[in-house]
């Protein structure tokens, strides 16, 4: 039996296709800012610069503070004061990039029947702020009262696949790995956790494997699947 199962949203929870959802979040967010004097090349570089901050990020500082600080380093205090206008984006613009993402009815069925039995941590990778992450959460049918805890930029130091990130999570709670499941579709992002003693669950319905690893060794397939690992595991 488990104490805590973790669950990654994009590609998981939430179906997409990396690539074109990124195309689509950096076409909506040029537009916008293009207003604002931001050209949309420069912009893009430097968001791309500022999120290889967080993914480097030692713990020290958020991995909000990591990204103004980079991205601050072209804009100056132009890009700080600007801050409302990216947070307006996200309220409103940011909501068109729904339409490159999926839907799986399936992943409002898992939460709403393991919420009942175990408390859920929505271990997304923190690369986005609050008010994004939450939109993505809706996307997925999903509300944030579904989870006792969400990573975003805000409240985390580190990123995936950084042992940093999931060691924040057990010290924030005082995990046992070993009675936790981190369920993923990336086999390096989230499959990792295993080296801290996570019990893994890889779900392929929207497998990322860049790396090529062997991914025999987890347990992997559907939510059906899923629920059924789960299952087994509570006999």
């Amino acid at each position: 039996m488990f104490d805590t199962i973790l669950f990654d949203l994009d590609g998981t929870l939430l179906p997409m296709d990396q690539e074109k959802f990124t195309k689509a979040y950096f076409s909506l967010m040029a537009k916008k800012m293009a207003g604002h004097g931001y050209k949309a090349e420069d912009l893009i570089q430097n968001i791309w610069k500022g999120t290889k901050g967080m993914i480097l990020n030692d713990g020290s500082l958020s991995n909000e503070e990591v990204f103004w600080s980079v991205f601050c380093e072209f804009y100056g205090q132009k890009a700080r004061d600007d801050e409302p206008v990216f947070e307006e984006f996200y309220k409103t613009d940011f909501q068109q990039a729904r339409s490159s993402c999926g839907f799986n009815p399936k992943s409002k069925e898992v939460i709403d029947e393991l919420k009942q039995k175990y408390p859920l941590i929505l271990a997304t990778n923190p690369i986005f702020p609050r008010i994004a992450t939450y939109s993505r959460i809706a996307w997925a049918g999903l509300d944030v009262n579904d989870f006792k805890h969400i990573t975003t930029y805000e409240n985390s130091h580190s990123c995936k696949p950084n042992l940093i990130y999931y060691q924040e999570i057990i010290d924030l709670f005082n995990l046992d790995p070993s009675k936790c499941l981190m369920i993923g579709n990336d086999a390096t992002e989230d499959m990792v956790s295993e080296q801290l003693g996570f019990n893994v669950f890889l779900l392929t319905d929207d497998l990322i494997n860049t790396k090529n690893v062997d991914i025999s060794k987890y347990p992997q397939g559907s939510f059906d699947d899923l629920l059924a690992y789960i299952h087994a595991q509570e006999e």
